[in-house]
Formats: structure tokens, sequence, C-alpha cells
């Protein structure tokens, strides 16, 4: 059995492979981060590395690119979840030997480790037969006929088409994996078929050219193309070839092929998966904005309810422009949804921020007080009006409050006192700071580096995971900055830096 090192930020994936492995007997060893690996993998030197592609700081294909650069035999496999193509072949090309999806099957595992042992055990020939061929000549000519039924092997063995012919293009090697791609049986191919029988007439004419000619192309380089099976299937295939030569004498040609039939079919799953993602996050983002939108709604009705009960035209009237102002903002989220896949691009115009900060705290209010919440507010009184995107501003600071509420509401210690604050300070000139504040449950450190992620959420079902994500969106299309500072039981600091513009002047007789 092999020892086999695990890599993986996932602690509970780490810990079902282990089990797994070492229940199959390997002797296992694990990492929960790429530097810790390499670490491991230079003092155990394991033989196989499992290692997952998307890790904070050095990813996958960072510890494949130290471990071969090592110049080290190992095999490493691989781990992806996010259907990543390109990344997969790169990973290949960088010397992986395998490389296997999320969630792990056991089945795949078995595969990709039977194929790293058998790289492992063919490496370990090669080392031997080079000690070997440098003893006695007889042991040189055994280990050369050795050498050779291995070679015939390693074709046999791969997973790629290989088509070898002689100088007649006439061809001579005709492998498993070319059957598989072909659909044509060895025996009705070799000595029988030649290689532009199975090209299409494009590459056919470029071989039959390099062949004939006395200076041409030696490399045909790597390139994706079509080739029609023996059914009549057209195959998506990756290509490359090699005109054979022996003192500028041209013997033959070498032809390799690359089923891309299943990167492909995986490419369209992922197209498809990020239709419904993007379709999923339209929908998350609309329920997120409505939410916002009838604290609004509840607070204006709230004032209408006492106005009537009370008789009180003031507050009939305030209710009434509350419940119209959240009226215009549902409206405007009709309208962003129809912008959604377009980087929206702030609208400058004038504004006076501490009034768009006061609205929504004043939009926030009366959910605040049913919960006993105090919203304490601190406004910059030397900001004036200034030229941005109120827009920005104002959805901005309903996601920051209304999260900062949920952080209250979520904080088990009822003994606290709890308070949302919400400050404006002027900065250098030409930026509004705004910081939205509470003393609610607050957050570790491994969950305030996640925060911003798409579909992370600490609210369980009730939250869409889209919230901050979509605020950042907002601020860094208006060229601004958003930090978080917290500690557990303690609570957390918003701060959103926003520029602005001088405030424009109204033009004469306008």
């Amino acid at each position: 059995m092999s020892k086999i090192l695990l890599i993986d930020d996932e602690t509970d994936i780490l810990r079902v492979l282990s089990l797994s492995l070492k229940a199959d007997g390997h002797e296992v060893l694990t990492a929960t981060e790429g530097q810790q690996g390499l670490a491991i993998f230079e003092e155990e030197k394991p033989d196989i590395i499992l290692t997952d592609v998307k890790m904070p700081g050095m990813d996958g294909i960072d510890v494949l690119r130290a471990i071969k650069q090592h110049g080290d035999e190992s095999e490493v496999i691989i781990v992806t979840g996010h259907g990543d193509i390109d990344t997969a072949i790169e990973a290949l090309q960088l010397g992986a030997s395998d490389f296997i999806n999320k969630p792990v099957r056991d089945k795949a595992l078995a595969v990709s480790l039977k194929r790293a042992r058998e790289r492992l055990e063919v490496k370990r020939q090669l080392k031997e037969y080079t000690l070997d061929l440098e003893t006695k000549v007889d042991v040189a000519t055994r280990e050369l006929r050795r050498q050779s039924s291995f070679q015939i092997k390693l074709i046999r063995s791969s997973n790629d088409g290989i088509v070898a012919t002689n100088q007649d293009l006439r061809i001579v090697i005709f492998n498993p994996g070319a059957e598989k791609i072909f659909g044509y049986p060895q025996q009705e191919v070799i000595n029988r078929m030649g290689l532009p029988d199975l090209m299409t007439p494009e590459l056919a004419e470029g071989f039959q050219r390099a062949m004939a000619a006395d200076k041409s192309v030696r490399e045909f380089p790597w390139r994706e193309t079509l080739i029609v099976s023996q059914q009549g299937e057209q195959i998506p295939v990756r290509f490359s070839g090699t005109i054979l030569t022996e003192k500028s004498r041209k013997m033959g040609a070498v032809a390799f092929f690359q089923d891309l039939r299943e990167i492909k079919r995986l490419q369209q799953e992922l197209v498809q998966s990020e239709r419904l993602a993007a379709i999923g996050q339209t929908v998350a983002g609309l329920a997120h904005g409505i939410k916002n939108i009838l604290h609004g709604l509840k607070g204006g009705s709230y004032l209408v309810d006492i106005g009537l009960k009370r008789n009180d035209t003031a507050k009939l009237k305030s209710g009434w422009q509350s419940i119209k102002r959240n009226i215009d903002r549902t409206s405007e989220l009709v309208m962003d949804l129809l912008t959604f896949a377009k980087e929206r691009v702030p609208e400058y115009e004038n504004c006076f921020p501490n009034e768009i900060a006061a609205d929504v705290a004043h939009l926030l209010k009366q959910l605040a007080d049913d919960n006993g919440i105090e919203l304490v507010l601190d406004f910059d009184s030397t900001i004036s009006e200034v030229s941005m995107d109120p827009r920005t501003v104002h959805r901005v600071l309903l996601n920051l409050m209304s999260n900062a509420i949920d952080a209250c509401l979520f904080d088990e210690n009822t003994d606290k006192k709890f308070r949302v604050g919400l400050r404006t300070t002027g900065e250098n000139g030409s930026w509004i700071r705004f910081d939205v504040t509470d003393n609610g449950v607050g957050m570790s450190e491994e969950v305030q580096s996640k925060l911003f992620s798409s579909f992370f959420s600490t609210k369980g079902h009730r939250g869409t995971g889209l919230g901050l994500m979509n605020t950042r969106k907002m601020i860094e299309e208006h060229l601004g900055t958003i930090a978080v500072t917290s500690e557990p039981a303690a609570g957390t600091v918003f701060t959103v830096r926003l520029p602005f513009r001088a405030a424009k002047t109204a033009e004469p007789g306008g």
C-alpha cells in the first residue's frame, strides 16, 4: 500500500478521506493548507499527494508546481469541486497524474490511485532500467529488450490515442486508446489503413506534405479538432503529431489524440450550472431587496395606523411619505433587475449624505424599537450637499443597518442593552466615511474571511448569502472601499468610504 498525503482546507473532507484510505491499508498524512502540505511532503516524501485546487493562500496548482520543481517522483492527484476544466487541463500539463471532482466518489478515487501507483511503478522501473543500462553489455541488451516491452505496455496503457506509421503513412501502431476514440479494432487498422484514413482532409494533407517535402514541419502543435469514428460520430479531440526521423531520414509519423468528450460534457454542465447560479442569484437578490423595503413599508403603515387611530394628520403624512418612498424603491429594484447582468456605472447627482443616512435610520426605527434596540446616530455637520450616487449610498447603508439589527437579534445574551450606530464623517475633502456599528453577536476571524463570498451567510435559511457580496459590488462600482472588524459576543463595525464630487451648480435660467 502507499503513503498518501491529503491537502484540503475542509477538515470534514480530510477526515472522511483519511478514514477511507486508512481502511484500505494506506498510510495517511493530512494538511489543511498548501504550505503545511509542502512541509510534510519534504519531510515524509509520500508516494501520492491528493490536493484540493481551491484553497486560501497556496492553492493546489501552486502545490503541484512546487512538488514538480523538486524533481520528485511522487504523483499528484488534483481534486476540484468547481468543475474547472481549464484548471484540470493545466494540472495535467504540469504533471498531475489525474484529476477528480468533489464530492469524491470511492470508485473514482480508487481508479485515480491505481493510475498513480501504476505511474509510480513505471517511474521506479525506468529508474532501475537507467541504472542497469550502465552495467555489462549482456545486461544492457536484456534491459533494452525489457524497456522495449515496457514501452509497448506504456503505449497500450495510455488513455490517449496513439497512432504510429511507417514512411508511407501506413499504420503500424494503434493502441487501445485509439480504438476507444476511433471505434476500429486493431486488426482492421494495423497494416491495412493509412493515417489519412482516420483524419480530416486538412490534417491528412499536412502529414502527406511533411513526409514528401525535403524541408517541412516536423512537429504538429496541439490543437482541437473533430474526427469521425467508424460509427459516424463526430468526436472532439486534442491532436498533436511528430514526423519521426533517423539521421535526417524520415521513418514515419506518430499522432496523439486526447478524447475531449468527457471534458466537453463537463464544460456544458459548468455553463448550465453558471446559468442556474445566475438565476438563483437574481431571485435571491430580489428577495433580499424586498425584505429591506418591507421594513420601510411596515414602519410607514405603522405610522398610518397610529395617525388613523389618533386622527393625527402629521403621523398620517409621515407614514404615507414613507410608504411612497418605498413604493419608489420597489420600482427601482425591479429596474435594477433588468440591468442585473451589466456592470452598473454610478449615477452622480446632487444629494445630502446625512439626509440619506437619516432616511435609512427612519426606515428601520420601528423594527429597532419593536425589538428593544437603540439607534445611535452621529452625523458630521460639516458634510453638506455633494455629488455622488444616492441610490448606492441608500442601498449600502440599508443593507448594513439591517444586518446590524439582525446581529443583535441573533445574540442570545438577553442581559445586553443592544445598540446599532450610524456615523458619517468627512475625510480628506473628497471622501465620506460611513460607520455602521452594533454590539450584537459578532463574528469569528473565519467567518469574517468568508463574509463577502457568494452564498455565504451566518443567518442559516434566513439569509441569501448575497447581501454583503452585492453591497461590496456596489461600493466598488462607486470606487469606494468596505472594511469590517468584529469580535465574537462583542459586536461588529463596518466602515465604508465613498468618494464624492463637488455639487453641481444649476445653470443660470435652468
